[in-house]
């Protein structure tokens, strides 16, 4: 039986890329050791980050004025290292957050202890099912960010465009829809990404900086929170997450093999709509999500009751589908679908889904 990983995150990595490591583990390029041994100042090693960066740039098409740059503690470090990096950047000391669910309301909670923050909008009052509006706001030019988190892992919601933003630089938490779609760089001032959902293993996040917003970091700002830092030293100021590393580089070599950016989004939208189709034909499954701001890379539904959503799971578990569970803080299923799963996985899945409910609904 073939066994398919909905996990939000730490999630499935590509099937060849497990190979490979695997393959490589003991012997990485005729060295006679393991990638993870191997010095991270060593000419190889340098060599593999080098080739990495390129690859990054060419998969995302992210110009070179910007610095691509691999940070400790994943995507929850950059919520404090975001604003002692670039709330200092204008004088009121000021950033704007949009709250969309419960990691941006981390992120904007974290960015408190460090100057004035405003929440523009949020969507709590509606429980996160919808994206607010943000085209009528008169944003405050005095502020140095504003920061808002592309998709929503927890509600299944997803922004298809991000707002102007009226010449204040955007940062985006893009954790868990990096590399599934092209994106316009103009829009972005700084755009990170815990690596553990479509980049590799967990415990690294990506920042991606525009350079102008380097070295704006107040005074007290530690040496391993600073961008600079990471900029000036490659990301190895000291000894970085090389196995994430790694791991991030044949995640991005398989992107282009399979075709890049267009090819992920199309999969993307194609492995979506036949999940949400299967929630659009049911009375019995109920999305939280509002169809018009609905997530390409989770899917979230409700059951009628607990009863059926633990039967369900168990279900689904021994049929191969693995981590379906929603987040404690909503409840029913979640399935997420990121670049690695592939689209026979989703079609499981939707059967399963029919064949459920005409059992047991």
């Amino acid at each position: 039986m073939t066994v398919y990983n909905f996990a939000a995150g730490p999630a499935m990595l590509p099937l060849p890329v497990m190979r490979q490591i695997q393959k490589e583990f003991l012997d990485w390029r005729g060295l006679g050791i393991s990638v993870i041994e191997i010095s991270h100042r060593s000419k190889e090693f340098i060599a593999l980050l080098a080739e990495t960066d390129e690859l990054f740039r060419q998969v995302s098409g992210v110009p070179e004025n910007f610095a691509i740059l691999y940070c400790h503690g994943g995507a929850q470090m950059q919520f404090s290292m975001v604003p002692m990096n670039l709330i200092g950047l204008r004088p009121a000391r000021k950033a704007l957050y949009v709250e969309t669910g419960n990691f941006a309301q981390r992120a904007r909670q974290e960015a408190e202890k460090f100057g004035e923050i405003e929440v523009v909008a949020s969507g709590e009052a509606g429980n996160f099912a919808r994206l607010p509006d943000l085209r009528s706001l008169t944003l405050d030019k005095t502020a140095s960010y504003i920061h808002l988190t592309s998709n929503n892992t927890l509600y299944g919601t997803q922004w298809t465009s991000y707002p102007d933003t009226q010449g204040i630089p955007l940062v985006v938490d893009a954790t868990s829809d990096i590399l599934s779609r092209p994106m316009d760089w103009n829009q972005i001032g700084v755009l990170y990404a815990g690596a553990q959902k479509n980049l590799g293993p967990a415990g690294i996040a990506m920042a991606i900086v525009r350079k102008d917003l380097l070295g704006h970091a107040g005074p007290h700002c530690p040496r391993l929170m600073d961008y600079q830092t990471y900029a000036q030293n490659q990301s190895m100021a000291n000894t970085p997450n090389t196995f994430a590393m790694y791991a991030i580089n044949l995640v991005l070599k398989w992107q282009l093999q399979e075709g890049g950016l267009k090819v992920m989004q199309q999969r993307s939208l194609e492995k979506a709509r036949l999940l949400y189709e299967t929630l659009d034909q049911s009375s019995f499954y109920q999305g939280t999500a509002d169809p018009q701001h609905r997530s390409l890379m989770n899917v979230t539904f409700v059951l009628p009751n607990e009863a059926l959503l633990e039967l369900f799971l168990s279900e689904a578990l021994a049929n191969g589908l693995v981590a379906l569970k929603g987040h404690r803080a909503v409840g029913g299923v979640r399935a997420s679908i990121y670049n690695p799963m592939p689209l026979a996985g989703v079609r499981v899945l939707a059967d399963f889904m029919q064949q459920f409910e005409k059992t047991r609904g």
